[in-house]
């Protein structure tokens, strides 16, 4: 039986009560233990890689990206976007059983550019990114956030949130409990090309965004937060990082009083000489998912293959597109290094 560590928020499903019964006396535990209000998680005995997500739905070949679920795990949205990553479609899958059903256009979804799916974790507000227009029939040259309240008959129409608008991108817009929006924003007064930003709720509009700063926001470029329901823990992508080692890598920082960590970059394999963006949980907390354009493509082969297996190994997942991995969250090491997570 593993040893319980209030150093380390993962610990063995079975061991649940126990860790449970401890966290109500070491309130101030390591900060995933308190992301999602999860269960605790299990510490891997052995070196796990990433692997990819529902080969044939959502892993296909074609270019897809960027997982998110409702709270009860039941639907599923992701991306399936041209192959220069220049129009995004939204999809959905609802489980039966224990499988997926089919993936269809979403919706909301189908006529613009749309990306970047979050719901809340009481399920009552959905938030994305579009080029829609806000008026007139033009799509807009840049992303604004959306955002669409749940009702008895599904989801309302999509609105505009008009006091986050900007004349740059908007990316990946992630809620905590408490109401504030954390999102990636090419908009003037940051650091870089594109800084990561928050909003706080108001009860009926956000407030003006403000820039995380140092040390999360750099001259290049941070993108795509996703942030813990307690607002302790914040996954994202970076670019041009000291420990980064492609074009875009995944990284965590956690809140220590009114300062950001230092930003490490996930290990376990997550990080590749690609793309490696798009960061989210599943909703118990036990997968983390993220995109990767990363190749399976080999430098050289035994023999000459044909135009048929060409074919095929182009039209597979691994291809050099966009596809989405999941690994279990336990692998990752996700230990706050502030003194109270200690």
């Amino acid at each position: 039986m593993l040893a319980l560590d209030p150093k380390n928020v993962m610990a063995r499903g079975e061991d649940l009560p126990k860790i449970r019964r401890l966290m109500r006396s070491l309130p101030a535990l390591g900060c995933l233990a308190v992301v999602l209000s999860m269960p605790a998680l299990a510490v891997a005995a052995e070196p796990v890689a990433p692997k990819r997500f529902a080969p044939g739905l959502v892993s296909t070949g074609f270019d897809d990206a960027h997982v998110s679920f409702s709270p009860d795990g039941q639907t599923l949205y992701f991306l399936r976007n041209s192959p220069d990553f220049a129009h995004w479609t939204v999809l959905v899958s609802r489980r039966a059983a224990k499988t997926w059903g089919p993936a269809e256009v979403a919706p909301f979804s189908g006529r613009w550019n749309d990306g970047d799916v979050t719901i809340t974790r009481d399920g009552q507000r959905l938030f994305f990114i579009s080029n829609r227009p806000v008026e007139g029939a033009a799509p807009r040259p840049d992303t604004e956030i959306w955002t669409m309240d749940r009702t008895a008959s599904g989801w309302g129409p999509p609105r505009h949130v008009a006091e986050l608008s900007s004349p740059g991108d908007e990316w990946f817009p992630t809620m905590t409990d408490d109401g504030t929006l954390f999102f990636g924003s090419e908009r003037p007064g940051g650091k870089g090309k594109c800084d990561l930003w928050q909003a706080r709720w108001q009860g009926d509009h956000f407030a003006p965004p403000e820039n995380l700063g140092e040390p999360i926001n750099t001259p290049d470029q941070e993108i795509e937060p996703w942030i813990s329901p307690d607002g302790r823990m914040l996954i994202f992508a970076g670019k041009g990082r000291r420990d980064g080692r492609g074009d875009y890598d995944l990284f965590v920082t956690f809140r220590c009083g009114a300062r950001w960590s230092e930003p490490r970059a996930l290990r376990a394999g997550v990080n590749s000489s690609s793309w490696d963006f798009g960061p989210r949980f599943s909703p118990d907390g036990r997968t983390f998912f993220f995109t990767s354009n990363r190749s399976d493509w080999p430098a050289s082969r035994p023999r000459p293959i044909s135009a048929r297996e060409l074919e095929a190994a182009l039209g597979s997942p691994g291809n050099g597109l966009r596809d989405v991995y999941e690994i279990p969250a336990s692998a990752l090491d996700l230990r706050s290094p502030c003194p109270e997570g200690r």
